[in-house]
């Protein structure tokens, strides 16, 4: 299993430059950030630091979207860095959430979501591709490697990923509702007459580290993660307006929102989000992944077993640095592959 961190722009930028290169350090293969011109910092502007300040980290948004960028754009900014880089950009794309509904938008719908996924994944590869009435092409770009991962939650847009995505991306750690959506993509990606071995699986939840037994640090853990329910949430209003709460989607997933209030764009992805009451403690702990690093790694590994092939681990906390150390320590060597010196 590969693991990342994501990050948030906030200034400084050089925070989170020193942030991917802990990363680094305790052994991340992937730093990804928001993207969300209005709420953070550019985010590309700061990838060119990420990578100057690292050697082998990959980084790239979790998630970026047809909506607010060019395609195009888009496109060329990946090859430049990658050329600048070495190919380590990874492109992660969605719908669409707090970069348009800041701005009073829509998401994209999956059309334009499975057209922007091909233009963009076709020049970031140094291929040519039809756009409109011509073929366009990157005349400077040779040899750039670009991957397109596809964030989803509904079952149309899980099949959309199945069809076209290089990787899924799944913005929860419950091992029941991972075991239904990934086996959608597989199924998906088996009936386009693909390999779904093929396709990358990335979990991405808000990880803690610290003392699980004790109730008062669990109970902090949660009200620091608590945010990423409501954030969830938004997406999953989205589908049960769609699907009803009588679809296949899992309960647990639908459920809780029933008491969904609103949301606040202003206090988006923050400890602390004032409209996140709604996230019943149990959704915290299914969710994300907290407590001590013997609690981590038995998550991960249920994941694992699952087929996920990364853990990307939001840091939105107050225990950054501590957790990043906790990984590189504990964790992240616990889940990898043992190899013997001599044998």
């Amino acid at each position: 299993m590969d693991f990342g961190v994501v990050l948030q722009t906030d200034p400084p930028a050089s925070r989170v430059v020193e942030l991917t290169r802990q990363a680094e350090n305790h052994g991340f293969d992937y730093a990804w950030t928001f993207d969300s011109h209005l709420l953070w910092q550019e985010p590309f502007v700061i990838y060119s630091a990420m990578l100057a300040a690292t050697r082998r980290i990959t980084v790239g948004p979790m998630v970026t979207n047809p909506a607010t960028r060019d395609w195009t754009v888009l496109a060329s900014l990946f090859a430049t860095l990658n050329d600048m880089y070495g190919n380590r950009t990874i492109c992660g794309i969605g719908r669409g959430d707090s970069a348009v509904r800041t701005l009073n938008g829509r998401p994209s719908n999956l059309a334009t979501l499975r057209d922007a996924v091909h233009v963009i994944r076709e020049l970031g590869n140094s291929r040519p591709v039809e756009l409109g009435d011509r073929t366009v092409q990157f005349p400077w770009s040779k040899g750039s490697v670009l991957d397109v991962w596809v964030a989803a939650y509904g079952p149309r847009a899980l099949a959309l990923t199945g069809q076209v995505g290089d990787g899924f991306i799944l913005q929860l750690a419950d091992p029941d509702i991972a075991a239904w959506m990934i086996r959608a993509v597989r199924d998906s990606a088996e009936a386009a007459g693909r390999d779904p071995d093929e396709v990358a699986f990335c979990v991405a939840a808000p990880a803690y580290t610290g003392d699980g037994a004790s109730p008062a640090a669990r109970a902090h853990m949660r009200e620091q993660c608590r945010w990423f329910g409501g954030m969830v949430g938004n997406h999953v209003a989205d589908i049960v307006s769609r699907y009803g709460t009588d679809s296949a989607i899992p309960k647990a997933l639908t459920d809780y929102v029933r008491d969904r209030e609103g949301y606040d764009y202003n206090e988006h992805g923050r400890a602390g989000n004032t409209h996140t009451r709604f996230v019943p403690d149990e959704i915290v702990e299914r969710f994300c992944v907290l407590g001590s690093p013997a609690e981590h790694v038995a998550k991960l590994e249920a994941l694992r077993d699952l087929g996920v092939t990364q853990f990307a681990a939001y840091l939105q906390h107050d225990n950054k640095d501590d957790t990043l150390r906790t990984y590189g320590e504990r964790v992240i060597p616990a889940m990898r592959e043992l190899v013997a010196a001599s044998a």
